[in-house]
């Protein structure tokens, strides 16, 4: 009997010990996989930018005081090999961790606005060539009253490199009308599926009677598609590869750590794109012509400032749109 009881416990052991040794081979399989995957998007990408040391970015961030975290992204052409360039996408990205959502406000780039440090007034997107991402933080802060806690700087190649390696038959969009001024593409109108050039210039084209505002409409409709598709399933199997595939073509004050937790809640959580806001809104802006610049916004600052933080702190219903 007793002896029995002593063959049982050991088989017991034996069980435990295999069940151990399976779960922890499995662990180990898909860490190297996960690993595989990564470095295999990093080496494709490397393959198309030039060697360069890391710039280290000074980003003085500020947390939300609502304890939400707005993150600043900036999208920038370095396709040309210039040393300098305004950005030509600005948007603040605010993720709210109680409702598990997300906000995304477009500013206009050709808003005339304070840059700190600098006399008179000049375009947003100037502060970007004038300081990088700090200065244009600042310039936010200083003309919106708003705090950005991080920011990420993504070169358009990479953009492209994302799309194609998250949907290599394409992504669907119906495009509105023809587009090729200034895209490096010819894009047809009707439903079809865009490569990442394709996306690109798709959220990019600005000339027609949209214009800006076209572009930025078309920017945050691209970038609601692209998250769903990233969070879909194919996108979560892909997601490895698809951080190895930016990360050479990204510049950002976010800590590896930090990384990984961003990852955790998109993944695990999946928020949704519940609203968006151009910033300026709606009769709140004039254009003109001004030395230097051409035209711009000259904008109602209380009217744009008020609007914004009443959209970010939940205490406006609804999203206004500029037009």
């Amino acid at each position: 009997m007793e002896s029995r009881i002593r063959h049982k416990r050991k088989k017991r052991i034996r069980k435990g010990r295999v069940f151990i040794l399976v779960f922890f081979l499995f662990i180990f399989a898909i860490s190297g996989w996960i690993l595989f995957q990564y470095y295999d998007g990093v080496r494709q990408s490397s393959k198309e930018i030039k060697n360069s040391p890391d710039e280290k970015i000074i980003f003085n961030g500020k947390k939300d005081s609502n304890g939400k975290t707005n993150i600043l992204l900036l999208g920038v052409d370095r396709r040309k090999n210039e040393n300098s360039s305004n950005s030509d996408t600005m948007i603040i990205a605010q993720y709210d961790p109680e409702k598990n959502s997300i906000k995304l406000v477009s500013l206009m780039r050709d808003m005339y606005v304070h840059i700190p440090g600098y006399n008179g007034m000049k375009k947003m997107n100037s502060s970007f060539l004038l300081g990088g991402p700090e200065l244009t933080r600042k310039t936010i802060q200083e003309n919106f009253g708003v705090d950005i806690q991080y920011f990420v700087m993504i070169d358009f190649k990479g953009f492209e490199n994302v799309i194609d390696t998250l949907a290599p038959e394409g992504i669907e969009v119906n495009v509105e009308h023809a587009m090729s001024e200034n895209i490096g593409v010819s894009l047809k109108p009707g439903l079809q599926n865009l490569n990442g050039k394709e996306l690109l210039g798709y959220a990019r084209f600005r000339h027609d009677d949209q214009n800006d505002w076209g572009r930025v409409k078309r920017q945050q409709d691209v970038i609601k598609i692209v998250s769903n598709k990233v969070l879909s399933a194919n996108g979560i199997l892909k997601a490895p590869k698809l951080l190895g595939t930016i990360q050479p073509f990204i510049k950002t004050n976010i800590s590896n750590l930090e990384e990984l937790n961003f990852m955790k809640i998109f993944l695990l959580h999946r928020p949704n794109i519940t609203k968006t806001l151009t910033i300026p809104i709606k009769n709140s802006y004039t254009i003109e012509r001004v030395p230097v610049f051409g035209d711009v916004l000259r904008i109602d600052e209380a009217a744009n400032r008020n609007t914004i933080n009443a959209f970010l702190s939940d205490t406006s219903e609804d999203a206004v749109v500029g037009n």
